[in-house]
């Protein structure tokens, strides 16, 4: 949902997948599009091409899993099974998924506008545009990403990586300067 603002749109090619009869696996993670960060609540759901094949996928799932818990925590389930589960509350849901997947959209948007307007170099930043979702990646490497906590208290992972869902607009600006600033002056 936060790829496109659809469930739909977004489960599209899982869709196809289906239809053309191919086994897959599919990780879903509702952490963050259900706010439940410190739940860490997940799935893994597998298309298998026959019920043997998916006993045999069952069991070494079960195999991986049981070392890390015997018992996994279901609280974070308990409330996905019930936003899911109700008409109101997953049509709620939605539409907040929705509004957020937008506003990170626009957020995208304005952080591209400002660093094609700031950055005189003539840098291709469309690839800011092309990356769907609530993270960027800026390409800066580790040492940038460092001056852009050191000297600009702006705090990403060392790969680049940059969460846009807690960037207002009126900071947009702001951080394209430290990009730009750390692109071009660190490296």
């Amino acid at each position: 949902g936060f790829a496109s603002g659809s469930l739909d749109e977004d489960a599209a090619s899982v869709r196809l997948f289906a239809e053309r009869g191919m086994e897959f696996f599919v990780a879903q993670s509702y952490s963050k599009n259900l706010g439940l960060y410190a739940e860490r609540i997940g799935a893994i759901n597998v298309v298998c091409s026959s019920a043997d094949a998916a006993t045999r996928v069952k069991s070494q799932l079960k195999r991986i899993a049981r070392p890390m818990y015997s018992n996994p925590p279901v609280h974070g389930a308990r409330i996905v099974a019930n936003v899911v589960g109700d008409v109101t509350m997953f049509s709620e849901w939605k539409a907040e998924m929705e509004m957020m997947a937008g506003r990170i959209k626009t957020v995208r948007q304005e952080l591209y506008d400002s660093l094609v307007s700031k950055d005189k170099s003539g840098k291709d930043w469309s690839f800011i545009l092309k990356q769907i979702g609530m993270f960027s990646f800026t390409g800066l490497n580790k040492a940038q990403s460092d001056n852009m906590t050191d000297k600009w208290h702006v705090y990403m992972t060392k790969d680049g990586r940059i969460s846009l869902a807690g960037l207002s607009l009126a900071k947009c600006e702001y951080l394209a300067d430290a990009i730009i600033d750390s692109y071009h002056n660190v490296s």
